[in-house]
Parts: structure tokens; sequence; C-alpha cells
């Protein structure tokens, strides 16, 4: 079974996972609820024992609540956490990016003292140090076959393991070719939003309502 929520990945999965047996894709669609991945995970193998449970997260949704991990661990739980590092909040960082606003506050970088932004030297977080200090097994992945080693390593194992894949930003699934219907601000003394906006406005009338 995997479980995800927040972020580009149910869109992601949508596209790329195929389930084989009743419920074994579970994802929290409404909402994107950040940090919801890992205690879904939970209650999932609590509900049915018998799967091999996977959480799909993003590296920013994983720091909304890796503590749950503590719970799997004290409660004897196995989970598979699947975290994707591209070093900050990369689906929203493209939505900022389509509505003018650059990406503000999506990466991972200190605040310069020069520009007084958040440009500075990027905030190095050791995913797996982390998981390795909440109780479970941590395995790094840098490429596809490290990636396959680590996911049969995890399911020899008899406790939570946490596969942490770094990967690069900017290389994503490729998109539905649709346009998302995100506001972009009316008044603004940036051109970027004021693009945006002559843009959002020109694809609104193109819409169609299905009754």
């Amino acid at each position: 079974m995997l479980v995800s929520a927040a972020g580009s990945h149910p869109g992601d999965l949508h596209k790329l996972w195929r389930t084989r047996s009743p419920g074994g894709y579970h994802l929290e669609y409404g909402y994107s609820c950040m940090g919801y991945e890992i205690p879904g995970a939970i209650g999932a193998n609590l509900a049915d024992p018998s799967r091999e449970v996977f959480a799909f997260v993003g590296d920013g949704t994983y720091l909304m609540m890796p503590t749950e991990i503590v719970t799997a661990v004290q409660e004897g739980v196995k989970i598979i956490i699947v975290l994707v590092d591209n070093r900050g909040f990369a689906s929203i960082g493209g939505l900022s990016e389509a509505v003018g606003s650059g990406g503000f506050g999506t990466h991972y970088r200190c605040r310069s003292t020069a520009t007084g932004q958040l440009d500075g030297e990027p905030v190095a977080v050791d995913f797996a140090a982390n998981a390795r200090s909440l109780g479970t097994v941590a395995l790094p992945a840098s490429n596809l076959e490290e990636f396959k080693a680590a996911l049969k390593k995890a399911k020899s194992l008899d406790r939570t393991c946490v596969i942490v894949v770094e990967t690069e930003r900017e290389v994503r699934v490729p998109g539905y070719e649709s346009w998302w219907d995100v506001a972009v601000a009316e008044v603004s003394d940036n051109p970027a939003v004021q693009n945006a906006r002559i843009g959002n406005d020109a694809a609104r009338k193109l819409q169609r309502h299905h009754l």
C-alpha cells in the first residue's frame, strides 16, 4: 500500500503508480495535508498488518512531522518511508514562479546579510541522521541502483526504515498538458506578476463549464 498526501506527489503518483489490488493506493487529495503521510501510513499498517506500507514524502513534508516515526518504533509498526530530497518546496516553488512570485522562500537557504533575502548559503539538512536519531534505519540513495538496493533492504527488515533519495529539483514528471486556475494578484508593481495576471485572465476566458 502506498500512502501520500502533499506537494507534487499526488499528481505524480496518479500518473506513475499502478496499484495491483484494492486498497493499495491511499492519497489525501482534498487539502494537501503536509505531515499526514507518516501517521497515515502507521494507521494503514494497523488496519492491515499483512501489507507492506510505503509512505512517499517530500523533504518539506517530512520536516512537518518526522516525530511520528518515534510512534512507529514505540508501537512496533513497520512502514517504509521514501523521502525525496530536493532541498526545498519544489511543488509550491514551481507554482509560485508560475504566478510571478519567483518561488520565494521555497529553497532551503539562509537569509543573506548582503541582500536581506533568503538567497544565502544552502541549509544542509541531514535527513538520514535525523531518521536514525528517531530510532529507525536510514538508507541513503543517490541513484537508481542504490534506490533499488535500499528498497530491497527495507523490505527485508522488520522495522520502520527511511530511504533518503537525492533528486534534482528541476527534473520533474511531465504535466497533464492542462492549466491550473490559481489566483494571481490583481495589483502588483512586479512585472512578472503583472504578466502572469494577463496570462491568467486570458486563460480564464477559455474555460468551459460542464454541467
